[in-house]
C-alpha cells in the first residue's frame, strides 16, 4: 500500500448548488433533527427540502371530482377566486408574481396551491398546463383580472401600455387548457377608452379560439352587498364544444336605500384611539357581539381580529383631518387652512360617510380617512369594505397588505358571478 498522498476515490463528492445561510426556529430544527436522516444537520435539512418539494409536486389533495375546478391567473390575494370558493367551487391554483400576495392566496384558499410565474413570458403557460396534467385535473373555470392600470381612470391612460395586453396570457392559457368557462374582470374604462379597443380585442381573440363571448357587463358593488362604491366589468366566455346553455349575469340584490354602509362594515371594530403599539402582528378580541347582518357574515368563521394595525400619522395630518366633517374632503377645511397649502388630489383628506358605502378602496390608502377616527382605515377595515371576511388573513408588510386589498375583486362580487356560472354548469350536467 502506497503511503502518503490522496487515495483514489477518497473524500466526498462536492454537491453543486446554492450555499445559503438561514435561521431556523428551534421547534422546526428539532422536528428536522427527529424526522430526517443524515450525519449532519445540513444533510437532514437537504433531505427535508427534497421531501417537501417532492410532496408538493405529487400532492393531489386539492383535486375534486365533486365540485368544479378553478384556476386564478393574476390572482393577487385571490378576491375573485375566494368568491368562487365561497360559491362552492374548488380552487386548485393561483398564479401571480408577487410573493406576499401568493402567501396570502395560499393561506386563504383551502388546499389550493400558489405558483409564482411571470405571465409576460407566455412560455410559462406550459407550466400551468403541466401542473394540471400531472394531477389529472380537469379545469372547469379559468378566472383572472389582468393588471388594469393602463385602462384605469386612476392611472396613466396609455393605449399601448403593455399591461393592457397581459390578458392575452389568459387567451393562450384558455387555448392550451380549454376550460369550459373563462371569467375575465377589469375596470369599466376598458369598454370605452380608445373606442373600446381593449374590449373588442378580448371578443375577437376568444372567438378565434372557439369561445362564445357574452356581452360584457358592469357590476356595481353596493348592489351586491359590498359597502364600497366600486364598479367592475366582467367578460364571460364559454367553450362552444362543451357548453350549450345560456349564461346570465347576476341581477342586483339591493336597492340604494338598502346598501351596506361604512358604519355597518367597520363601526364595531376597535377604535385604536390612543394606540401606542404599531407592530404588525397584533391580534384583537371583538369588543361586542355583531350589530348587523353584514358584520355577522364577516365574523362567522373568526373569533379574533387580524390585520388591524394602526398607522402613526404626523400631528399635522391628524390636526387637518380633525377639521374635515364626515363625508367631506379638503375643500371643507377652513379658508385660512386652504390658503396655506395646495392639495394635488381631488380626494385629498376625504373622510368616509358613516351612512354610505365607502369610496373605492385603492392601493395607497393615504387620502381616505375613517368616518369617525382621525386616521386612515386599517388593512382589516379596508378588507371589510372590500367584503373580505375576517378569517381571510393578509400577509407581507403593511404596504403589501394594503396593495393586496386595493387590487382585489371584492369576494362578494366574485361570489355573485360564480353563483351564475355554477348554475350554468349544473344545468349542463343535468
Amino acid at each position: 500500500m502506497t503511503r502518503g498522498g490522496k487515495r483514489p476515490n477518497a473524500g466526498r463528492t462536492a454537491i453543486i448548488g446554492k450555499e445559503m445561510k438561514i435561521k431556523i426556529p428551534d421547534d422546526i430544527y428539532e422536528q428536522v433533527d427527529e424526522n430526517f436522516t443524515g450525519k449532519t444537520i445540513q444533510e437532514r435539512i437537504r433531505e427535508c427540502l427534497e421531501y417537501g418539494i417532492n410532496a408538493k409536486l405529487t400532492n393531489v389533495s386539492n383535486v375534486s371530482e365533486k365540485t368544479y375546478n378553478v384556476v386564478d391567473l393574476f390572482s393577487g390575494a385571490g378576491g375573485l377566486s375566494r368568491g368562487f370558493m365561497d360559491a362552492g367551487f374548488n380552487v386548485v391554483l393561483g398564479v401571480d408574481f408577487d410573493d406576499a400576495a401568493l402567501k396570502t392566496f395560499k393561506e386563504n384558499h383551502g388546499n389550493a396551491e400558489a405558483m409564482k410565474l411571470d405571465l409576460f413570458d407566455h412560455g410559462n403557460i406550459e407550466k400551468i398546463y403541466d401542473y394540471l396534467i400531472k394531477r389529472e385535473i380537469k379545469l372547469d373555470v379559468l378566472v383572472g383580472g389582468p393588471p388594469c392600470q393602463g385602462f384605469s381612470l386612476a392611472g396613466k391612460r396609455e393605449e399601448f401600455d403593455k399591461r393592457n395586453v397581459l390578458y392575452s396570457a389568459m387567451v393562450k392559457a384558455s387555448k392550451r387548457i380549454k376550460p369550459k368557462v373563462v371569467v375575465l374582470e377589469n375596470v369599466p374604462g376598458m369598454l370605452t377608452l380608445y373606442n373600446g379597443a381593449g374590449a373588442k380585442r378580448v371578443r375577437e381573440d376568444f372567438e378565434q379560439i372557439g369561445y362564445h363571448v357574452y356581452e360584457p357587463k358592469i357590476l356595481y358593488a353596493p348592489e351586491y352587498g359590498i359597502p364600497q362604491i366600486r364598479k367592475r366589468v366582467f367578460f364571460v366566455m364559454t367553450l362552444k364544444d362543451e357548453v350549450q346553455g345560456e349564461f346570465n349575469y347576476p341581477l342586483p340584490e339591493l336597492f340604494e336605500n338598502e346598501f351596506v354602509t361604512c358604519e355597518d362594515a367597520i363601526g364595531n371594530l376597535p377604535s385604536l384611539v390612543g394606540a401606542k403599539d404599531f407592530s404588525l402582528n397584533q391580534v384583537f378580541d371583538y369588543p361586542s357581539a355583531p350589530t348587523n347582518e353584514y358584520e355577522k357574515y364577516m365574523r362567522k368563521n373568526s373569533n379574533k381580529i387580524y390585520n388591524h394595525t394602526p398607522t402613526k400619522h404626523a400631528d399635522e395630518t391628524v390636526r387637518l383631518i380633525s377639521l374635515v366633517p364626515e363625508g367631506k374632503n379638503y375643500k371643507a377645511l377652513p379658508l385660512e387652512e386652504l390658503k396655506k397649502r395646495k392639495f394635488k388630489y381631488n380626494e385629498a383628506l376625504t373622510r368616509y360617510d358613516s351612512k354610505r358605502p365607502s369610496r373605492t378602496i385603492d392601493t395607497g390608502h393615504r387620502t381616505h380617512f375613517h368616518y369617525k377616527w382621525n386616521r386612515i382605515p386599517t388593512v382589516r377595515e379596508a378588507a371589510r369594505l372590500q367584503s373580505f371576511p375576517d378569517d381571510f388573513i393578509f400577509y407581507g408588510n403593511k404596504q403589501e397588505q394594503y396593495k393586496q386589498v386595493g387590487n382585489a375583486v371584492p369576494p362578494l362580487l366574485g361570489k355573485a358571478v360564480a353563483t351564475k356560472v355554477k348554475e350554468l354548469l349544473d344545468n349542463e350536467k343535468n
